[in-house]
């Protein structure tokens, strides 16, 4: 378990930064902001590109993306559901909560767990890639439509994920690990330098937020928070084991790795896809706080019982 302890000890350590600096007045929610934006826009594509084009896609084509991604259509479905017809949120609101509830960290955890726990980092490509390639570019198009102020033309829906920087960041890296090219050491070395910015910059706007923003469980209400945390942390790796053992006969390291990805917490991304878009700010970041916390027991028990 030495990788999920340095995982979640990375993590908060680079929070406890953040929420540090924001304590003594370094930094502020102008601050905060700024760091999301930059890591929306600029690290965060340049991290894509950097990791996808080193990654096998054909590793995502597995009976554990198929498990993967029933168990995140499950939950999304559940809390679209319970959002619509209980909460009365609106597109974007509901967007993000579903992200909340099945977005998982499949990158600054899963690729340490899946590298030191299960001794494969390739076992979080499912995860990683159905994220990227289907669930983020779907949610941004879905936030898109719900903040814009006219009625979008049916041209401005389709091609708005091509428009996003997350999205062409991702179809950059899949084009160059596709065609098995690289890129020259002239863009391919600044693109590293930006994209090592990513994760501690998100990290850090994390932790100003927490120190500074509203206290955590204001975000929603407290039902909303044990829905999603619930979703997040029970129903999804329960989905994911119930479609990989029983439907597609998976077991063993396999079955394992893609129980433990579908119990990973609420990615630091869905904080910042909500603070791009000014939407449900709070309960994301309480969602990623709430999840984390609940996911250690969580991935402790599924490695006890299926190890």
């Amino acid at each position: 378990m030495t990788g999920v302890v340095e995982g979640f000890a990375t993590i908060i350590a680079v929070i406890a930064l953040g929420a540090f600096l924001a304590h003594v007045g370094v930094v502020d929610l102008t601050a905060q902001r700024v760091l999301a934006r930059l890591s929306f826009f600029v690290a965060s594509p340049a991290l894509l590109v950097t990791v996808l084009q080193d990654t096998d896609v054909s590793s995502v084509v597995s009976r554990g993306l198929v498990a993967n991604a029933a168990s995140v259509v499950v939950v999304v479905a559940i809390y679209a559901a319970v959002a619509v017809v209980l909460l009365r949120q609106g597109l974007a609101e509901t967007v993000v909560g579903s992200l909340c509830a099945g977005y998982v960290n499949a990158g600054n955890l899963g690729l340490p767990i899946a590298a030191y726990v299960l001794g494969d980092a390739a076992l979080v490509a499912p995860a990683l890639l159905m994220q990227l390639l289907v669930l983020q570019p779907l949610a941004l198009t879905l936030l898109d439509i719900g903040v814009s102020e006219r009625r979008l033309r049916w041209w401005d829906v389709v091609s708005r994920p091509f428009r996003n920087a997350l999205t062409v960041g991702t179809l950059i890296g899949l084009v160059l690990s596709a065609t098995d090219s690289t890129l020259p050491q002239v863009i391919d070395d600044p693109l590293h330098l930006v994209g090592g910015m990513a994760v501690p910059s998100m990290l850090i706007a994390y932790g100003i937020s927490l120190r500074l923003g509203p206290r955590p469980g204001t975000g929603g209400g407290p039902r909303v928070l044990a829905t999603i945390v619930v979703l997040k942390q029970v129903v999804q790796p329960a989905v994911a084991y119930l479609v990989g053992h029983f439907l597609l006969g998976m077991d063993g390291v396999q079955l394992l790795a893609v129980v433990i990805m579908a119990a990973l917490p609420t990615a630091q991304n869905v904080f910042v896809i909500a603070s791009r878009y000014d939407r449900s700010v709070v309960l994301a970041r309480d969602a990623v706080f709430a999840s984390t916390l609940l996911s250690v027991p969580t991935i402790t028990v599924v490695a006890a019982l299926l190890a």
